[in-house]
């Protein structure tokens, strides 16, 4: 098809040299559903359901590092709008999509496919995706005849609450300032990412997405039916369950340093299909690039960073390695 990008032609020695990802190591075990959590309980006049709730957030962010999120605010309506026009976007040719400073009225640089650092196959992620920032989205005209500027902003309002909500509760059972995120997570430092993933020819050898772990406070995902996406728990493979009209939430690796360990980065990947495509849209939690990180407990487990500092770290050692070292970098005890 004309609109995928031209992963063969870009990707062919890597391709035609497979090699097997040493996370073949991890067993990957039977489908499972994350925790599941209804949030309608939250606002409910009885003061034992809504503490109910609010442990079995945090119960999930240190056990898991991941949740699925029922009566989270987003209608049924919207979260099938949204997977609509995100479908017509990425239906587009591949050379519009490449300009779609023009095309979609988005930012440049917002489009972005493959994996350029990649040497080997296990570095490859088999996707596409738009970062969209939320102060991008009020001004973004979508593509001509479709509703998507209207529909993604109606959604990252609601997530944007909804991410700011969870932050709160679960810095309060930490015994901090619930304020930090509000002061510090701005529209200007939150984005959407609208993400494809296509048939993969070699689906064994490619990850859809490469294992990873998130550098923001919080991620907030609504994917399809498709299935694909697996995380690390106990040292196993977990291959997560899709259900209907639940959000998933992950926490990410800033969470993990401010909270000294007490929430869980879990690493997770998407593996590739080798007949159907996957769609998912995801809102990430970030802070001013001059938010100053820190343990809210001694002994702490990591020096104090700012998110600038963190993110360039990232990207110094993935061009360097190929892959993200993430917080190792940042304990106290670390020596490089």
């Amino acid at each position: 098809m004309d609109s995928d990008p031209p992963f063969h032609q870009t990707y062919k020695d890597l391709v035609n040299n497979t090699i097997e990802s040493n996370d073949n190591e991890l067993v990957i075990v039977e489908e499972q559903e994350l925790p599941l959590i209804d949030l309608g309980r939250l606002s409910m006049d009885d003061k034992e359901e809504r503490e109910g709730c609010e442990r079995e957030i945090v119960r999930a962010s240190e056990d898991w590092g991941f949740f699925q999120i029922i009566n989270h605010g987003i209608s049924k309506d919207i979260l099938e709008m949204i997977r609509e026009e995100q479908v017509k976007v990425f239906k587009q040719p591949f050379s519009k999509k490449c300009k779609e400073d023009k095309y979609l009225n988005l930012s440049a640089g917002s489009y972005r496919w493959g994996t350029p650092t990649a040497t080997c196959l296990k570095q490859l992620s088999w996707s596409e995706a738009f970062h969209i920032p939320i102060t991008d989205i009020s001004g973004a005209a979508g593509v001509k005849g479709t509703t998507l500027s209207s529909t993604m902003e109606q959604f990252a309002t609601t997530l944007a609450g909804l991410a700011l909500k969870l932050a709160e509760i679960l810095a309060e059972k930490l015994g901090q300032q619930s304020t930090f995120f509000q002061e510090n997570c701005l529209a200007n430092t939150c984005y959407l990412r609208m993400n494809r993933y296509p048939s993969c020819p070699v689906p064994a050898e490619v990850f859809g997405l490469m294992p990873h772990t998130d550098s923001d406070f919080l991620t907030i995902l609504h994917q399809d039916q498709v299935g694909g996406l697996q995380l690390v728990k106990e040292g196993k493979w977990i291959a997560v369950k899709p259900k209907p009209e639940a959000l998933i939430v992950n926490i990410g690796d800033l969470f993990q340093a401010w909270s000294n360990n007490v929430y869980k980065s879990v690493k997770h990947r998407v593996v590739t299909n080798p007949w159907r495509e996957r769609f998912s849209i995801a809102y990430f939690l970030c802070p001013s690039y001059e938010t100053v990180i820190h343990s809210c407990c001694e002994p702490a487990i990591y020096r104090k960073f700012t998110f600038r500092e963190y993110r360039q770290k990232v990207r110094e050692d993935v061009q360097k390695y190929g892959y993200k070292v993430g917080l190792p970098r940042f304990q106290i005890n670390c020596t490089d």
